[in-house]
C-alpha cells in the first residue's frame, strides 16, 4: 500500500496541518545532538499549543502528525530518519495506541493520521494497516458525502488487503476484507476471503455470522462467474449462467442485464441485446455504457430515430457527469485556498 503515491484522503486530512508552525533548529543544537545530516536547513513542525514545552518527543510526535496528514510531504524522509534515530520502530506502536484512542472517541481523522504515520515509520507493522482499515471503515460508515465515502471505502479495502498479505494468519483482517469485497460486489473474492477466515478464526460467534453470509453468497458467486465468462468472450456459457436469474430476486441487478446485453450483442442477437440494455437504463438511468450500446445497436438495426435519441441522451449524461466533476474539483480546492 503506497499512500505516498496514491493518497485518496489527503484532502480531508490536510486542513489539520494548520495546527502546526514550522521553524528550523539551530546549527549549534543540531551539531550537539548529531542531527546535522538529517535536519540541517529542514523546517521542523511544532504544535502551536506546545511552543513552551518543546522536547525531543514533542518534535517527533509533530513530525509524525505532519507525515500522517501528508505522506508525500517534502521532508518526510528527514522526519522518519529523525524519529528512528531518536527512538526506533517501536515509536509506531505508540502512534497506533494513540490512533486507537482517537477512533474510540470517533475522531477518525486523528486516528487515520496516527495510523498512516505508523505505516511510514514501520512499514511491516501489520497492526498499523489493520487499524487504519478499521478507522477508514468506521469513518465512511458515518459519512454522508458520496466522494468521502468512496475514498475512505477504497482506503479501507486496500489496508485490509495489505494486512492479509503481510500476515496471512490475521483472521480479523480477513473478516473485514470479506465485507469490503462484498460491498464492492466482488462476491467471489468475498467468498474466498471468508473461507480463509473460517479456517483461521477461533471466534465461534463471528464464524456463525460468516457461515450465514457464505450461504447467502452462493447465487451471487454463480452470477459473478457468469459475468466473468462474458468478459472472457465466452458468450454462450455466460448467457447460460445469467439467464437462470432473469426472473428471480436478482432481476433488479442492472449488471445482470448489462452483461446479458453484452453477451447477446457479441452473438449478434441484437433484438435481445436491445431489450437487455433497455432494462439496464430502467434500473440505472444514467448508465453511459448501456446508453452508448443502445445507440450503436439502433444504428446497426437501421433505426436512425432511436439512434439519435440515445446519442443525445448520452451527450446529456456525459455533460452532467463533467459538470459534477468540475463542481467537486471547485469544492475540493476551497479549503486549500482558505488555508493560504
Amino acid at each position: 500500500m503506497s499512500i505516498e503515491k496514491k493518497d485518496r484522503i489527503y484532502q480531508f486530512l490536510e486542513p489539520h496541518l494548520k495546527e502546526m508552525i514550522f521553524d528550523e533548529l539551530s546549527y549549534k543544537y543540531l551539531e550537539k545532538a548529531g542531527l546535522m545530516d538529517i535536519l540541517a536547513d529542514v523546517p521542523v513542525p511544532l504544535r502551536k499549543d506546545e511552543l513552551n514545552k518543546i522536547t525531543t518527543l514533542s518534535i517527533a510526535r509533530s513530525m509524525a502528525f505532519v507525515i500522517g496528514c501528508d505522506p508525500a510531504f517534502k521532508y518526510k524522509d528527514n522526519y522518519v530518519a529523525y524519529i528512528l534515530r531518536m527512538f526506533d520502530k517501536r515509536f509506531a506502536e505508540a502512534l497506533i495506541a494513540d490512533g486507537v484512542d482517537g477512533a474510540a472517541k470517533n475522531d477518525f481523522d486523528y486516528a487515520c493520521i496516527q495510523f498512516r504515520a505508523a505505516m511510514l515509520i514501520d512499514p511491516e507493522n501489520v497492526n498499523a494497516y489493520y487499524c487504519y482499515g478499521r478507522a477508514c471503515k468506521d469513518a465512511y460508515e458515518m459519512g454522508e458525502d458520496e466522494d468521502f465515502v468512496g475514498r475512505f471505502k477504497a482506503e479501507s479495502l486496500e489496508a485490509f488487503e495489505v494486512a492479509t498479505i503481510k500476515d496471512p494468519t490475521h483472521a480479523e483482517a480477513h473478516y473485514f476484507l470479506g465485507y469490503g469485497y462484498l460491498n464492492m460486489g466482488l462476491y467471489i473474492k468475498a467468498k474466498l476471503t471468508w473461507d480463509e477466515f473460517m479456517k483461521l478464526s477461533d471466534n465461534e460467534e463471528m464464524k456463525k455470522e460468516i457461515a450465514e453470509r457464505l450461504d447467502q453468497l452462493k447465487e451471487p458467486v454463480e452470477i459473478e462467474k457468469a459475468y466473468n465468462l462474458v468478459l472472457a468472450g465466452k458468450f454462450e456459457e455466460g448467457i447460460a449462467g445469467l439467464e437462470n436469474y432473469k426472473d428471480g430476486q436478482y432481476s433488479h441487478w442492472w449488471p445482470l442485464w448489462y452483461y446479458l446485453g453484452a453477451a447477446y450483442a457479441g452473438l449478434e442477437r441484437d433484438e435481445e441485446a436491445v431489450e437487455a440494455f433497455q432494462k439496464v437504463i430502467k434500473l440505472s438511468p444514467s448508465n453511459a455504457e448501456a446508453i452508448e450500446a443502445l445507440a450503436g445497436l439502433y444504428e446497426k438495426l437501421g433505426d436512425s430515430e432511436k439512434q439519435q435519441k440515445y446519442e443525445k441522451k448520452l451527450e446529456v449524461v456525459k455533460a452532467n457527469a463533467e459538470a459534477d466533476r468540475k463542481l467537486k474539483e471547485e469544492m475540493e480546492a476551497q479549503p486549500a485556498t482558505a488555508l493560504n
